[in-house]
């Protein structure tokens, strides 16, 4: 078991090189960090302390919510999603995602032993199964074409019970060469995703996994369609189907693809300081 917060979690394993890092990382070199958390619950939770639990994981994770210490460092949540679909991998079967901007990688860990975090932290080890956590910095995105349609000109429009979806893509690439094969995929999937109304939140470069099972990844990229159903016509065009079996499988060894429903997106305000392309729910 891993220990969190000065207590033996369940969840995952500990990555102390990249605390270590984080840890050590000079003032003038720190500065603000996006934590991507992806989440799978127990179906029930499940207390050390032994206490009978009616609730589920997920609800255990709710009463969880440090909102109390982040808004303390001055971090704040700026994404929250249940995950609607998931592509690629089948193995956890992610529940949500949630992003916190932190002020800084030192926050971050000095969060750990507030007091007032380590009194909410129970009801996390009850709630989780498993969980990765990313610390990401931002990377640039490309830039839409001036004459990108808006979402009343595309043809799946958000509608009340297809509402946006942001499509969330966890990269681990084989080496080097891969991202070059990545930019040259993503060059073609533009060309169908462009017309089918994507907005780009935010593409991310992953420091280190903080939190996890092990493995490390390169990139989490957060891509917004109108709807879900505009995110398939994508899926199946028959082009970026061709560039993904000439491109995107030959540059990357891991991936998952979430298709997640947010209740929370300040993604791409926390980034830019600009309101979002795209109608964002705060």
């Amino acid at each position: 078991m891993a220990e969190v917060a000065g207590q033996q979690v369940r969840y995952g394993q500990i990555n102390r090189e990249y605390g270590m890092k984080m840890f050590t990382m000079p003032p003038e070199d720190d500065g603000p960090i996006w934590m991507v958390n992806l989440m799978k619950y127990r179906e029930k939770a499940d207390y050390a302390d032994g206490r009978a639990a009616d609730i589920s994981g997920k609800e255990a994770d709710d009463l969880y919510a440090p909102l109390g210490p982040l808004k303390a460092i001055g971090a704040k949540p700026v994404f929250l999603a249940d995950v609607d679909t998931q592509f690629l991998n089948d193995s956890p079967k992610w529940d949500r995602v949630g992003i916190v901007k932190y002020p800084s990688r030192r926050a971050f860990l000095e969060m750990q032993n507030r007091p007032d975090f380590k009194e909410l932290h129970h009801h996390k080890e009850a709630g989780m199964a498993e969980t990765i956590v990313c610390g990401c910095l931002p990377m640039p995105v490309p830039a839409l074409p001036a004459d990108a349609p808006t979402w009343d000109d595309v043809p799946h429009p958000p509608t009340a019970d297809d509402p946006y979806v942001v499509v969330i893509h966890v990269i681990k690439f084989k080496n080097a060469e891969s991202r070059k094969e990545m930019a040259t995929y993503s060059d073609h999937a533009g060309k169908v995703a462009v017309p089918n109304g994507v907005r780009l939140a935010a593409w991310t470069e992953v420091e280190g996994t903080i939190l996890g099972d092990g493995r490390e990844w390169d990139q989490i990229r957060f891509n917004v369609f109108p709807s879900r159903e505009a995110f398939m016509a994508v899926v199946f065009d028959p082009e970026r189907l061709q560039a993904q079996a000439a491109h995107r499988e030959t540059a990357i060894a891991d991936t998952y693809t979430l298709i997640t429903r947010p209740s929370i997106d300040r993604l791409y305000e926390s980034i830019t300081g600009e309101a979002a392309p795209y109608p964002a729910k705060s």
